[in-house]
């Protein structure tokens, strides 16, 4: 039957039609009660206590190991995550006067483990000191003389994601992979860890290393902002990243002249200069002030330098890195990092390691602009990985269900790294506001930048020039170079002096 609309009027034709409608269909059914919200599931945290004693410089340390889970919940108490921690107290501190100190590697993506057993750690890998390869089993792992934790109690923090740190119930791993986020999943375990292991009152430190740089400047943001604040006695900052216009690769002329200093020290160690310098630390010094001034000037000058002023650039640069006229001359004077470690030994058929200069490898061919891979990580990764599962599971007595990701691919890959930033130009990553404002709050906190001089990922010079920045507390801030890589610590006489500033600049001269 079809309507005729036109010969009603409008309010007649609706209350007829609704009439209909509720004439022809059935009545709804009554819904069935809600079912009552599922109750949020509570697992008892896994934790694995030894303890220990080892001897440092002939007197026993003997300190009780916790490895263990901490889990982090929703506002319904659900489990969001779940923080798997190694930490270690000397018997008998006082926890009130103690100093705790909790220490995370970078990546972003990497375990604790470098850290762990490389530099802070009671125990470590011993691996050769001179830039060789580990090779293969066995390897030794002996007591640790440089360990922090003579002055400091130590908590190495797995992020979520790497180690055996995972998100549990309805959180994905995700959710806790970006520059923000990683911040303030960390600065919530510290706050949970302070209060499930009552250390509120002892002195605070952070060590980070690589991208825990800026790790570390953010949670000094998410913890002493507020009024909630946890204030930080000092942070410990190994071969940082904070400003990511500085790390290799980004190409911009002040990455590209802070990175010469460290090309200057790499071919001064492989005897590649076409003149040895009698003075190696006036050679570093040289190169610093023709990196910050002669060379950065005709950087900025680009294809308007004068062409004598190009001809003494080019030969200050062959002076300082070793590489041929002609060759810098065809790089419009811009070496890459990934440039020169492919060309400075072509000629013996050698590439040198990103992380660490000292170490050296071969490609398939010598043809090659950059080389493929970095010879550091091959050569001491087995020993640092087959050494720490054989100390989970036969010295810590750690039994999980999942296995230890020392580096996770997953978590690097997905990493979201503009912290608030919505706008078609986001991504440019600078932490040294952070470090300022931390300073600001806290008129107290004090900073120890360390780098190696054959990084040339993180580069000493550029470390030295962030730690200049105006608004950063001089009096406050202590910058060491040593003559190693990234890994600082991979060369024994630097692993020395290193651990002697850590353990110094923890409990300083009163």
């Amino acid at each position: 039957m079809q309507l005729q609309l036109h010969r009603f009027t409008w309010p007649s034709v609706l209350l007829t039609l609704a009439g209909s409608l509720a004439a022809q269909e059935p009545k709804p059914a009554t819904p069935p009660p809600a079912a009552p919200a599922a109750a949020p599931v509570h697992t008892e945290p896994k934790s694995f206590v030894t303890e220990h004693r080892i001897e440092v410089d002939g007197r026993p340390l003997e300190y009780t190991a916790t490895a263990g889970e901490t889990l982090l919940r929703d506002d319904d108490g659900s489990e969001r995550a779940s923080f798997f921690t190694f930490s270690y107290t000397v018997k008998g501190g006082d926890p009130a006067r103690r100093p705790l100190t909790f220490a995370f590697n970078g990546g972003p993506g990497s375990s604790s483990v470098w850290l762990h057993f490389g530099l802070i750690g009671p125990l470590r890998v011993r691996v050769p000191s001179d830039g060789r390869s580990a090779g293969v089993p066995p390897y030794q792992l002996e007591a640790n003389a440089c360990t922090l934790l003579t002055v400091s109690d130590l908590v190495l923090v797995d992020p979520i994601g790497t180690g055996f740190s995972r998100a549990l119930g309805k959180a994905k791993g995700e959710d806790f992979w970006g520059v923000a986020e990683d911040a303030r999943s960390v600065a919530e375990f510290i706050r949970r860890y302070l209060t499930e292991n009552k250390r509120w009152s002892s002195p605070k430190y952070l060590l980070g290393e690589s991208y825990g740089g800026i790790r570390s400047a953010l949670l000094l943001s998410e913890l002493q902002g507020g009024l909630a604040a946890v204030a930080i006695n000092g942070a410990m900052l190994i071969s940082p990243a904070f400003d990511l216009q500085f790390v290799d690769g980004s190409g911009s002329d002040l990455q590209i002249a802070l990175l010469v200093p460290t090309l200057a020290a790499t071919a001064l160690y492989h005897h590649a200069l076409p003149e040895e310098p009698k003075d190696a630390a006036a050679f570093l010094q040289q190169a610093r002030a023709f990196a910050g001034g002669e060379y950065l000037t005709a950087l900025f000058a680009g294809a308007g330098l004068a062409p004598e002023r190009l001809t003494s650039v080019v030969a200050q640069l062959h002076r300082f890195t070793g590489l041929s006229e002609d060759y810098l001359r065809r790089t419009n004077l811009r070496v890459s990092a990934a440039r020169f470690r492919r060309e400075l030994l072509r000629a013996r058929g050698l590439v040198v390691g990103r992380l660490d200069a000292r170490y050296t490898g071969t490609e398939a061919d010598d043809a090659g602009e950059v080389p493929t891979g970095d010879p550091m990580a091959p050569a001491i990764s087995g020993a640092y990985v087959a050494t720490f599962e054989d100390y989970l599971a036969l010295e810590l007595g750690v039994h999980m269900e999942r296995n230890y990701e020392v580096i996770s691919g997953r978590a690097g890959g997905a990493w979201k790294r503009s912290p608030g930033l919505n706008h078609s130009f986001a991504g440019w990553l600078d932490v040294m506001p952070d470090l300022v404002r931390a300073q600001a709050d806290n008129t107290q906190l004090r900073l120890f930048i360390a780098s190696g001089l054959y990084d040339t990922a993180t580069t000493f010079f550029a470390a030295e020039y962030q730690a200049r920045r105006y608004g950063m507390d001089q009096q406050r801030v202590t910058v060491r170079s040593y003559p190693s890589g990234h890994m600082v610590y991979l060369h024994e006489p630097s692993l020395q002096q290193l651990a002697g500033d850590l353990r110094a600049f923890v409990q300083p001269a009163k």
